[in-house]
């Protein structure tokens, strides 16, 4: 139980990663800080918020969508539910972590709005993963997320002493930059499997 609970983080985190396979919460990247402790405290407030949202939407569908035949509802209730957990984590945040908030600035609407998080708890359901996995796979996607934030921070950190041809400036240069590392996370296919066999 537990090695299959890995390979599904493992996998999220790596080969399914939702910045570079689905390409949910991609327009993050582009706005991605110089400052590591930035990105690394916005990813893993977005790890938190996708996890919070598995904990709530997996028990609602599971015992209340399902059984009352509200599926068609699904995405609606789910962006309100995440609404409510950002909310609420920006209130706690707010009290208990006064410099962390002040650090962050407002990044709320962009966890508000980020596809990945709304992306995490549909697909999980439409995967068939019950709770324990629909919460790993929330961890991985997460944790994945932050990866990637870090990830391009670095490679947009190298384009900016690079000198590239005049009509690669700018966008186009992020967006071949971030097909190449997609395909660095592409490469890791087979070995998840492999590794926890």
């Amino acid at each position: 139980m537990l090695k299959s609970l890995l390979v599904i983080m493992m996998s999220s985190v790596l080969v399914n990663n939702y910045v570079f396979s689905r390409y949910m919460g991609f327009d993050r990247m582009f706005d991605t800080s110089k400052k590591a402790k930035k990105v690394g405290s916005f990813g893993l407030l977005v790890t938190v918020v996708m996890v919070l949202a598995a904990l709530v939407t997996w028990p609602l569908n599971a015992f209340v969508m399902e059984p009352l035949g509200l599926n068609f509802l699904q995405t609606v209730c789910f962006v309100f539910i995440i609404a409510g957990i950002s909310f609420l984590a920006e209130i706690v945040i707010k009290k208990c972590f006064p410099a962390l908030y002040t650090e962050l600035g407002n990044v709320w609407p962009l966890i508000l709005c980020n596809s990945a998080v709304l992306g995490v708890t549909l697909s999980n359901i439409s995967a068939g993963y019950g709770f324990g996995e629909s919460v790993f796979s929330s961890l991985g996607c997460g944790l994945g997320f932050l990866l990637a934030m870090w990830m391009f921070g670095g490679v947009k950190d190298r384009l900016e002493i690079a000198v590239p041809p005049k009509y690669f400036k700018g966008i186009p240069i992020l967006l071949i930059s971030a097909f190449i590392v997609s395909l660095a996370f592409y490469g890791f296919g087979g070995i998840i499997e492999t590794i926890f066999a």
